[in-house]
Formats: C-alpha cells, structure tokens, sequence
C-alpha cells in the first residue's frame, strides 16, 4: 500500500488564484528546472528543487509569510514543502498539480508541457 506520510499542506490552483485576486501576500517558489520555467511561468523565484538545500539562505526573509511551491505535476514540490518544513519554516503548502493544473484550471493560454 502507498500511503503519503505526514502529507505536506496543498492549495488548489483556484485557491492560489483566490488568494491573489484578494491581494494577499504570497511568495512562490517554483522548484523546476530554468529549461521548464521559461515554457510555463507563474512568476516567483525559482530554486530547482536539487539547490535547494544550497540555496535557502536565499528565501530566509519568508521563513514566516505563506510559501507556496509548485513544480510541473506537485510532486517535486511537495520534496520540497517536506524540506522546508523540517527547516523551520512554518506556512508551506504545496501546489496541488503544479503549473500543469493551473493551466486546466485557471489560465488555458498558459502553455503546456
């Protein structure tokens, strides 16, 4: 049986979107590769999931603000939700489906991939 331990917090695309249509303050970070982002963006700061760990001096300043992630399908995301939550980093969520589902759900010009 696969059973998902200890899953990370997720937000829907129209969840995502509702939030800023409301102008609440959320920061982005998109886990994919520079190669998949210039495709498809949401716009954020993008960490490939793999410099992560490297990297997250870098987003220190949200280490307590809403962080949401996302990739292309969630799944490198959620990796990274995990990361960040063992680091001490307290309002993560994961965007459920990743870019791909924003783009069925919210924005349909948005390229696909």
């Amino acid at each position: 049986m696969n059973v998902l331990v200890n899953p990370v917090p997720g937000r829907t695309p129209l969840e995502l979107k509702a939030q800023w249509d409301r102008g609440e303050k959320v920061f982005l970070l998109d886990v994919r590769q520079p190669e998949e982002a210039a495709i498809a963006t949401l716009g954020g700061t993008l960490i490939p999931l793999g410099e992560l760990p490297d990297r997250i001096k870098e987003i220190e300043a949200v280490r307590n603000e809403e962080v949401v992630v996302l990739c292309h399908h969630g799944m490198r995301s959620a990796h990274a939700a995990k990361f960040l939550i063992a680091e001490g980093f307290t309002r993560v969520f994961n965007l459920s489906g990743g870019i791909d589902r924003w783009a069925t759900d919210v924005d349909p010009t948005l390229p696909r991939y």
